[in-house]
């Protein structure tokens, strides 16, 4: 880990910060375009959603920030089935509009390649577009990375093109795409822990090192 980076849980306070950290490292991507394809709304409305699930996460799961707020990881820990948010289609619909189809569909994908057993899921691993050259998303995932080996918990998450290599270099590996309706593929990816026995997954078998590609 790098120690100049600074490494903290998220507070409640910080909830609004993080989303909207995420929706700018998601902006520009292809997966952006496709969920919400009006420009002019493709923040705010990216923005929105993920407040939504970084609040989840707070309850489910944990959310770890770097102190400058340059960069964030949002998990959940699956020990077993994780309930949807409160009112979540409400929420949803009242978050992202004629777009919650879209995230619905990606949601409804993603699951069919989740893990079935008990993992820890990272849904999302965000950084700011002009911070990621400065190994803060290193940082974090070496902090996750520490922490999972510990109790011996595999991880599972699925990223946009390009964000594969730096997983692949915190002991990732690839498994088969997952197309989204007329959208761009993501590459799901999983982490056995140290010692641990290969995860389990009720998608096809793992493809080694071979490349193909969040939500997050």
């Amino acid at each position: 880990m790098n120690p100049s980076v600074r490494i903290r849980p998220a507070r409640w306070a910080d909830r609004q910060a993080v989303a909207t950290l995420i929706a700018d490292a998601l902006h520009p991507s292809p997966l952006a375009a496709w969920l919400v394809p009006d420009p002019e709304s493709r923040r705010q409305v990216l923005t929105d959603v993920a407040v939504i699930w970084v609040e989840h996460a707070l309850f489910f799961g944990d959310v770890h920030l770097t102190d400058d707020l340059a960069a964030a990881t949002v998990g959940f820990h699956r020990y077993r089935p994780v309930p949807p948010p409160a009112s979540y289609a409400a929420r949803l619909l009242d978050a992202a509009g004629a777009h919650s189809d879209r995230f619905t569909a990606l949601e409804g994908a993603l699951g069919q390649k989740q893990p079935t057993e008990p993992h820890y899921h990272l849904a999302f691993l965000a950084v700011r577009t002009a911070h990621q050259r400065g190994r803060r998303g290193s940082a974090l995932l070496a902090h996750h990375r520490a922490r999972l080996d510990r109790i011996d918990l595999p991880s599972w998450t699925a990223v946009t093109a390009g964000a594969e290599h730096l997983l692949a270099r915190h002991g990732y590996t690839p498994r088969p795409p997952v197309a989204v309706p007329d959208g761009p593929s993501l590459c799901p990816m999983r982490r056995n822990p140290r010692c641990a026995e290969p995860l389990q997954n009720n998608s096809a078998q793992p493809i080694g090192n071979r490349r193909q590609d969040q939500h997050a």
